[in-house]
Formats: structure tokens, C-alpha cells, sequence
């Protein structure tokens, strides 16, 4: 167990270094066996790349560095998990054996909080300050792809034999189906993003393309292609049309869910779930062991899903009155979107309302 007190050095995001990523992900392979992308230091080296509030805190001892801690900061010191609002996975890359105090590292980081909503578990630096945690439904390909097609078999019957039937249907009627799993067109990718924020916005949510540094940042991570984290645009062609895309990120051995959207003219079809079951029979063949779809309730991914890892939400403070003010915006926030995430009626009300300002906002 490492008992001194690490020395910490603060650099921007995009200025780590080749050792710096290797040493980064080799640690994280040391820690887990889920090797999230988002947690890999190429995702926070591209947040980097297109957000000047983005720092690393990386920690040595001995002359050997022993961690590092992604965030942004904004002023008075207020900090958020890299890519908050977009990350799928928050935290910190520690050696296994570092002990650390959390204020230490809020102080090197002149943050008076750090707030998140994906932490994954295992944080135990950051568990004691979560003030919520859901489910991220994933699904385990460690058997392999027939085993998985046995499991939906079973625990959501008829669910593949329709989705395979209406691809027969959509071969039939609109012409010859074609999956490429990592397209590297760059007009699906558009295309992909058209769907997307025209679902944003007709479901009354904020439009994340919107944000010139999301719509920057998904530009540069589609040009990634590193082992730890590579960005995977899979299309789902009918007579060389795309009918339904999805991107999102991928390591060697986990595919991380992250922007899924069809062409609705095609949506009696259901082009999304025959997309999903051929990136997932890919991903099986191409060594992937996890899909995680990350968190959020959508009947989608209790259709296919195995079963589900736990996500954190809270804020680390300190006793600064900058913590003070963040807990007075954040915190009652917080709690009105609990209460209506774990009312059903409630929920169903918010969605409703939702909906009908995404119409307005289209007549």
C-alpha cells in the first residue's frame, strides 16, 4: 500500500504525452477488466482538444507516476467530470495500492467541487460523496454471440425472431440490407447527426449538437483510432441508402453505446433494432465483451440487455463558499429530478410535457 503523499502536477489535457497515454491505460487495465473508453486517455485528451477548461492532475511518487484525475474547471474553482453532459464514465486512473485524500487532490486542483453523473463503481476516492446511483444496462458477450442469441431466446421471447423477420421485410420491400460496422463515411456521419438532433428536438430535449464544442469533440473522436479507444460509426444500408447509424466509442474489449438515431421513413421497419443485433453479433466476433448502453430507462435496452453495471451521480465539496453556492444551484435540482425519475405518474407527465414542446417548437 502506497502511504506518501504523491506530488501533483497540473497539465492541460492535450499536452499529455506518448508515455502519458500508455502509462494512463496501463494503469487502467491494472484496475478493471471493463476497459471503458471513456475512462481512456484519448477521450480526455480529445475533450482537450476542444475545451480549454480541461486539466489533468497526474500524480508521482518516486519518480514513477502513480495516477492521473481528468476534470474541467470552470471559475471559482467549480469542476465537473471530463465531458460531463456527454461521458458515459467519470473518474479517476489511480494505481491500485495509492491512497489519497480527496481534498489533497481537490487543492492541487484549485477545485472547490467536482461534480459527476456516470461514475462508475470501483471509485472509491469519489463512492462517499455519490448522492445517486442507476443502472447502465449492458450486455456480456463473454460466451460468445450464440449464447447471447439463446439468452433473448429465452428472457424476451419473439423479440430476435421479429427483428430478423422485418429485416427480411426490408430487404423485400426496399432493397439489399448491408451492415458496415466501422463506416468511415463521412455523410452517414452527417446524416446520423440530422436523425439525432431532429430527435433532440422533437422530444423537447436540449439538442447536445447544438454545442459547437459536442458537434467539434464527435468530429475528433470519429477520427480516432487508438486500442483503447477507437470512434465507431456502424450504418445500416438498404439498397445503399443508410437507414439507421449509430457512434460511439470502443476499447478492446468494451463498446460503449452513444448516438443512435434512424431515418423514420423507415421506421415501421425498425431499423435501430436490426442495427443493434448485427453491431452486437459483430462486436462479439471482433473480441468485444461488454456493450454498455449506458444510463437512461429505454425500453430498447431492456430488450437487450443481460444484465446491468451501477453509475454515480453527486459532487465532491469542500468547505469553500464557492461549494456552498454550487450545492445552492445544484442540489435542489437534484432532488426534483429524483422525485420525478422514481414517481411513474410524475415521469409520465415530464415525458408528456416534453413531447409537447418539441411539437410546438416544430408548427
Amino acid at each position: 500500500m502506497t502511504t506518501t503523499a504523491p506530488r501533483i502536477a497540473i497539465v492541460h489535457a492535450r499536452d499529455l504525452t506518448a508515455a502519458d497515454l500508455d502509462r494512463w491505460n496501463e494503469l487502467r487495465a491494472a484496475t478493471t477488466t471493463a476497459a471503458n473508453p471513456f475512462m481512456s486517455a484519448q477521450f480526455s485528451q480529445a475533450v482537450g482538444r476542444v475545451r480549454d477548461d480541461t486539466r489533468v492532475a497526474v500524480l508521482r511518487r518516486g519518480g514513477r507516476t502513480v495516477g492521473y484525475f481528468p476534470y474541467q474547471r470552470s471559475r471559482w474553482g467549480c469542476g465537473r467530470a471530463v465531458g460531463l453532459g456527454v461521458s458515459d464514465c467519470q473518474g479517476a486512473v489511480l494505481d491500485p495500492d495509492l491512497r489519497l485524500d480527496p481534498h489533497q487532490l481537490m487543492r492541487a486542483c484549485a477545485l472547490s467541487t467536482w461534480e459527476f453523473n456516470h461514475l462508475e463503481s470501483g471509485q472509491d476516492l469519489f463512492l462517499p460523496y455519490a448522492t445517486g446511483r442507476f443502472a447502465s444496462p449492458v450486455v456480456d458477450l463473454t460466451p460468445g454471440f450464440e449464447a447471447y442469441e439463446r439468452h433473448l431466446h429465452a428472457h424476451a421471447r419473439g423479440f430476435l425472431k421479429t427483428a430478423r423477420s422485418q429485416e427480411r421485410r426490408l430487404a423485400r420491400n426496399a432493397g439489399p440490407v448491408r451492415f458496415v460496422q466501422d463506416d468511415r463515411s463521412g455523410a452517414a456521419l452527417r446524416a446520423l447527426i440530422a436523425w439525432k438532433s431532429a430527435q433532440y428536438r422533437r422530444t423537447g430535449r436540449r439538442d447536445p449538437f447544438a454545442q459547437p464544442w459536442i458537434a467539434r469533440l464527435v468530429d475528433t473522436l470519429s477520427a480516432t483510432t487508438a486500442a483503447d479507444c477507437t470512434g465507431t460509426l456502424s450504418v445500416l444500408y438498404a439498397a445503399g441508402r443508410p437507414v439507421a447509424a449509430h457512434f460511439g466509442l470502443r476499447s478492446r474489449t468494451v463498446l460503449s453505446c452513444w448516438f443512435p438515431a434512424y431515418d423514420r421513413a423507415f421506421a415501421g421497419y425498425s431499423p435501430g433494432r436490426i442495427l443493434y443485433l448485427r453491431m452486437i453479433e459483430a462486436a462479439a466476433e471482433s473480441g468485444i465483451r461488454l456493450v454498455d448502453f449506458g444510463r437512461g430507462d429505454a425500453p430498447y435496452k431492456n430488450s437487450f440487455k443481460t444484465g446491468d453495471l451501477l453509475v454515480h451521480e453527486g459532487a465532491l465539496r469542500t468547505a469553500d463558499p464557492a461549494a456552498a453556492l454550487h450545492w445552492l444551484r445544484h442540489e435542489p435540482l437534484r432532488v426534483a429530478h429524483h422525485l420525478v425519475r422514481t414517481h411513474p405518474a410524475l415521469k409520465r407527465a415530464a415525458v408528456r410535457a416534453l413531447h409537447t414542446v418539441g411539437t410546438l417548437r416544430h408548427r
